[in-house]
C-alpha cells in the first residue's frame, strides 16, 4: 500500500484526528460535559452507603429488622469514672459524689436523655474501683457528633472538682468529634497536596509551565466531572467519603499519566522534526491508542470490586472505573484540541536551569546504560531480578490480616484511644458490645421473655461475657434489643471466640428454640468477622475475573499469547513484592518506625484484595506504554533486541516521571496518622516504583530479550480474534499531507 493511501485505523487516532481538526468544538464539548455533570450530580445530591447494605448475613439481617420496624438509635455515651489510687473504691462517698456530678451535669445540657447511674444498673467493675454513667445523644446519630460538644465540656468540668479520680467520656459521638478535629484536615491536607506535588514533578519534566499545567488541569477537571457522576449514580449504587477520596487518588495518577504519556509523544515526534499536524497524528495513533488499551485494562480492573458484594467495595470499584473512563476519553479528545490550540505556545513559560536529561531522540542517558546491561547479559538480569523480588515478596506468605482496634488504627496519638484501653480493662467487651437485634411475632409473650431471660443467663454462664447484659424491648414493634459485652475486650480474637460461642452454642440453646423468632447478632465484633468471611468468599472471583479479562485484553490489543501471559506473570510479580514491603513493614515492624507504624502487627482485612485489584490495574498504564513502543518499533523492521532497547530507553522519561508523581501523590496518603491509610499509601508507592523501575526497566526487557521472535507468538487457531492493533508507524502516519477543515480522515 503506497504512502498516499495510508489509512488510519483504531478509535484514538480517529478521535485525535477529528478534534484536532475541530478544537475549539472538542473543547467546547468536554467542558459542557464537566459542568453538566456537576451540576446534575449537584441537583441530584449523593446518596450514601447505608449500614443496612454494608454487609451481607447476619449483619444485614440485623439492619434490616431495625430499620423496618423504624427504631432508631441513638448515639450511645459513657462516662467512665475510675479511681486513680487503689484504695478508691465505688462505694466510697467521694465516689458516689463525682457519680452524681456526673449524672447531674450532663442532664443539664439538655442534650442527653436516659442517664442512668452505676448504682441502678449495676454497671460497676469487679474490682469496685470503676463505674460507667451511660446516657443516649438526643436527635439523630449520625450528626450527635456536632451536638456533643456541650457535654464534653460539662464532665470536663466534674473532672477539675474531683481530681482524685479519673472521669473520662467515650462513646459514638465523642470519638467521631475527635476524630474529624484530629484526622478531618489530615485528609484535607493529604487531597490539597496532591495537586502542587504533581505540578511540580511535571515542571521538572517538562521545564514548562504551560506543557506541565494541561496534565493538572485535565486531570482536576475528569475528577469534577467523576464527583457530579458520582452524584447521579448513586441512586443506583450508593457511595461513599471512602471511594471519594479513592477516587480522587486514581483520578489524580491516572488522569495525569494519560496527558503525560500523549504530550510527551507529540513533543517528541516535533523535536524530531515533524510539522504540528503531523506530531499531533503520530501521538494519536500511537500514544492515543496505549491510552485507550491501559485505560480499558485498569477500568475491568476496577470492576473487579464489584464481585465481592461489599457495598464499600462495589462503591470504590465503580468511582475508581469511572474517573478512569472520563480520564482516558478526556486524554484521547480535548488534549488533541488543546494541543492544536497552543501550538508553539504549549512551551511556553520555560524554566531556564531545567533541562531534559535525554538524548535528542528523546532516549534517557541512564536508561540507555541499564539496557545495555540487561540486554548483553538477560539470563542473569532475568534470575537476579526475580530472585530480588521473590526475596521481597516472601514476608507475604504470613501475612497476617485484622480489622485494626482503635489503638492499632491510632496508637496513642488520641487521648480517647487510653479511655478506649482503660475501658475495655475495666469492662472487657463493654466499649463494643455485640447486640442481638431479637425479633418475634409476640415480643411480649411468656415463651420470648423466658427465652430472653435464659439468653441472658446462658450468655455469662458459657463464658461469652461477663455482663451485664441488658435487654431493650420495643413492644409496639415487636423487637428487643439485646447487649452482650464479650469476652476478650479489644482482644479481636478472643472477642470473635466470645462472638461465635454467643451465635453457636448461647443462641440455639436459648431463643433459638422459639418458633418464628429471629435473633440476628450484631455490632463491632460481627460486623469484623462477617466482613472478613465474605471478603475472603469473594477473592478468587475477583482474582479470576481480572486476571482472565486483562489476559484477554492483552490478547488482544497485542496479538500474542506471549505477552499475554508474560503481562500476567510481570503484574502478579509486582503485587506479590508489595504484598512483602507491606507484611515486613507493618507486621514484623521491619523499619516500622520510619514511617511512624509501630505496634500494629497486621495488615488491615480489606487491603490485600483492594491492593491487587488497584496495582494490576495501574500497572497496565506502564507495561501497554513500553510495550506499544517495542512491537510500533518492531513494525517498522527493527530486530527484536534493537526495538526492546528503542522502546524502553524512549519511554523511560515518561514512565520515570509519571511513577513519581504516583509515588509521591500516594506517599501522602503514607504520611497520615491513620495506620489504614499509611498501610495504603505505603503500599501503593512500594508497588508503583517496583513496577516502574525493576519490572518495566529490567525484568520486562531482560525477558523479551530470551524470548526473541517468540514474543510475537499467535496460535493459528487464534488468528480469528478481532484485531485490535495499531500496525501504521510514524513514518506512515506522517506521509499524508495534513487534511484540511473539510477533509475527513479516511478510515
Amino acid at each position: 500500500m503506497g504512502n498516499g493511501d495510508t489509512r488510519v485505523r483504531g478509535l484514538a487516532a480517529r478521535a485525535g484526528g477529528w478534534s484536532a481538526r475541530h478544537r475549539w468544538a472538542a473543547v467546547g464539548i468536554w467542558v459542557l460535559f464537566v459542568v453538566l455533570a456537576m451540576g446534575l450530580g449537584s441537583a441530584a445530591g449523593r446518596v450514601d452507603v447505608n449500614e443496612s447494605d454494608q454487609l451481607k448475613g447476619e449483619t444485614h439481617t440485623a439492619a434490616k429488622i431495625i430499620d423496618d420496624a423504624g427504631i432508631k438509635q441513638p448515639a450511645s455515651e459513657t462516662v467512665l469514672i475510675q479511681a486513680k489510687d487503689g484504695t478508691t473504691k465505688a462505694t466510697d462517698a467521694a465516689f458516689r459524689a463525682a457519680v452524681t456530678d456526673v449524672v447531674k451535669a450532663v442532664r443539664a445540657t439538655g442534650r442527653v436523655t436516659d442517664v442512668t447511674s452505676p448504682y441502678d444498673t449495676k454497671t460497676i467493675s469487679r474490682d469496685g474501683r470503676s463505674a460507667l454513667v451511660q446516657f443516649d445523644m438526643r436527635g439523630d446519630a449520625d450528626t450527635a457528633k456536632d451536638r456533643v460538644e456541650p457535654v464534653l465540656k460539662a464532665v470536663a468540668g466534674v473532672q477539675k472538682d474531683h481530681g482524685a479520680l479519673r472521669i473520662e467520656e467515650i462513646g459514638g459521638a465523642s470519638m467521631q468529634k475527635q476524630y474529624a478535629d484530629a484526622f478531618g484536615d489530615d485528609f484535607q491536607q493529604a487531597e490539597y497536596s496532591a495537586v502542587p506535588v504533581a505540578l511540580g514533578i511535571l515542571l521538572i519534566a517538562f521545564g514548562a509551565l504551560v506543557a506541565a499545567l494541561l496534565p493538572v488541569a485535565l486531570a482536576i477537571t475528569a475528577i469534577m466531572a467523576t464527583m457530579g457522576l458520582m452524584g447521579i449514580v448513586s441512586h443506583l449504587q450508593p457511595m461513599s467519603d471512602t471511594a471519594n477520596s479513592v477516587m480522587l487518588l486514581v483520578g489524580m495518577a491516572v488522569g495525569v499519566d494519560y496527558c503525560l504519556f500523549y504530550l510527551r509523544r507529540e513533543r517528541e515526534e516535533r523535536v524530531a522534526g515533524r510539522d504540528a499536524g503531523t506530531a499531533l497524528r503520530i501521538a494519536a495513533a500511537t500514544s492515543g491508542r496505549a491510552i485507550i488499551v491501559s485505560g480499558v485494562t485498569v477500568c475491568v480492573a476496577m470492576a473487579g470490586m464489584l464481585f465481592t458484594g461489599l457495598a464499600e467495595f462495589e462503591a470504590m470499584g465503580l468511582a475508581s472505573l469511572m474517573v478512569v473512563a472520563v480520564a482516558m476519553v478526556g486524554s484521547v479528545t480535548v488534549l488533541p484540541a488543546l494541543l492544536s490550540l497552543l501550538g508553539e505556545r504549549v512551551e511556553k513559560g520555560r524554566i531556564p536551569f531545567l533541562r531534559r536529561r535525554t538524548r535528542g531522540n528523546g532516549e534517557s542517558r541512564f536508561w540507555t546504560a541499564v539496557l545495555r546491561g540487561v540486554l548483553a547479559r538477560p539470563v542473569v538480569s532475568v534470575a537476579v531480578a526475580v530472585g530480588a523480588l521473590l526475596a521481597v515478596a516472601s514476608p507475604a506468605l504470613g501475612m497476617k490480616t485484622s480489622q485494626l482496634t482503635l489503638d492499632q488504627e491510632f496508637g496513642d496519638s488520641l487521648p480517647i484511644v487510653q479511655t478506649y484501653n482503660r475501658l475495655n480493662d475495666a469492662f472487657p467487651g463493654g466499649s463494643e458490645p455485640a447486640q442481638v437485634v431479637v425479633r418475634a411475632k409476640d415480643i411480649g409473650s411468656p415463651e420470648v421473655r423466658q427465652a430472653l431471660a435464659d439468653f441472658k443467663e446462658r450468655a455469662i454462664s458459657s463464658g461469652a461475657s461477663r455482663g451485664p447484659v441488658e435487654v431493650k424491648v420495643h413492644a409496639a414493634q415487636n423487637v428487643a434489643l439485646v447487649s452482650v459485652p464479650l469476652v476478650g475486650g479489644s482482644d479481636s480474637d478472643r472477642a470473635t471466640k466470645s462472638l461465635e460461642k454467643l451465635r453457636d452454642e448461647v443462641r440455639p440453646a436459648t431463643l433459638g428454640k422459639v418458633d418464628g423468632l429471629q435473633a440476628p447478632v450484631t455490632g463491632q465484633v460481627a460486623g469484623s468477622h462477617d466482613f472478613n468471611d465474605q471478603l475472603v468468599g469473594s477473592v478468587v472471583p475477583v482474582f479470576a475475573f481480572v486476571v482472565v479479562f486483562a489476559f484477554l485484553l492483552m490478547l488482544l490489543s497485542f496479538r500474542s499469547l506471549t505477552v499475554a501471559i508474560t503481562s500476567i506473570l510481570l503484574n502478579l510479580l509486582s503485587v506479590g513484592a508489595a504484598y512483602g514491603i507491606l507484611v515486613a513493614v507493618f507486621q514484623h515492624g521491619w523499619g516500622a518506625s520510619l514511617v511512624g507504624a509501630e505496634g500494629v502487627g497486621a495488615i488491615v482485612t480489606w487491603l490485600p484484595l483492594f491492593l491487587f485489584v488497584i496495582l494490576f490495574g495501574l500497572s497496565m498504564d506502564y507495561h501497554v506504554f513500553v510495550v506499544s513502543r517495542i512491537r510500533e518499533a518492531r513494525m517498522r523492521g527493527r530486530g527484536t533486541r534493537d526495538a526492546i532497547q528503542h522502546g524502553v530507553v524512549t519511554t523511560a522519561g515518561v514512565v520515570t516521571s509519571a511513577a513519581v508523581i504516583m509515588v509521591a501523590v500516594f506517599a501522602i496518603f503514607g504520611t497520615l496518622s491513620m495506620q489504614s491509610m499509611k498501610q495504603m499509601g505505603v503500599g501503593l508507592a512500594a508497588a508503583v516504583l517496583i513496577d516502574a523501575t525493576v519490572i518495566r526497566g529490567v525484568l520486562l526487557p531482560a525477558v523479551m530479550a530470551l524470548l526473541g521472535e517468540r514474543n510475537w507468538y499467535l496460535p493459528k487457531w487464534l488468528h480469528r480474534l478481532p484485531d485490535l492493533t495499531h500496525d501504521e508507524s510514524p513514518e506512515a502516519v506522517a506521509a499524508p499531507p495534513a487534511p484540511r477543515e473539510d477533509e475527513r480522515l479516511r478510515v
